[in-house]
């Protein structure tokens, strides 16, 4: 084979196929941790198309917002001196919510603050992505308002159940009942809980 022959032959066939598999490698390494092992694999027996290569990348992106969503933060403010609304913060952050804590002694002007009607009001306001969360709400029921994002100003648990999260006491349970409401005022069941 001629030098000229190699060199057509280099750039034709060989060159394409070496610079695929360079780029699917070092890809695949980056990805790895996201992708899973099988990725290495698939590329090393045979180089991505086009196509399959922006399908992947597509999957990646798509992975990666999923893995890297910031945990909602809960802006919560309590009365300095109460200790259910620790209790509470523990269970939020038991269920991976991040919590921002801000005692303050003037716990009635966050309330009006944020229009939490007076039937609705217990120890604590918390924020969290813009919904005002009064009360020991569950941390369940935070969570379906997040995914759901209904149009509503917030969730109550007025008052202090027995048996709400931070306010256990034993096995003993109070029924409760978790209220939206929105700006208009508009009270609505949620979700309720029974006795136990």
């Amino acid at each position: 084979m001629t030098q000229k022959q190699l060199i057509y032959w280099w750039q034709k066939w060989l060159r394409p196929i070496v610079i695929r598999f360079a780029v699917a490698v070092v890809l695949t390494i980056g990805m790895l941790g996201i992708l899973g092992s099988t990725a290495f694999m698939s590329y090393a027996i045979a180089p991505p198309t086009a196509a399959a290569f922006n399908t992947q990348l597509v999957s990646l992106t798509n992975r990666i917002q999923n893995d890297t969503q910031i945990t909602p933060e809960v802006t919560v403010y309590r009365s300095p001196d109460c200790s259910c609304c620790g209790g509470w913060i523990d269970h939020l952050k038991a269920q991976g919510f991040a919590i921002k804590d801000f005692p303050t002694p003037n716990i009635e002007a966050v309330k009006q603050k944020y229009n939490v009607p007076d039937n609705l009001t217990s120890c604590h306001t918390a924020i969290v992505n813009g919904y005002v969360i009064e009360g020991h709400v569950p941390a369940d029921d935070i969570k379906r308002l997040l995914q759901e994002k209904p149009n509503l100003l917030g969730l109550s648990v007025p008052q202090m159940p027995v048996g709400t999260p931070g306010m256990e006491i034993g096995n003993q349970k109070d029924p409760f009942t978790v209220f939206s409401f929105d700006r208009k005022d508009a009270v609505m069941v949620f979700n309720k809980y029974p006795a136990s």
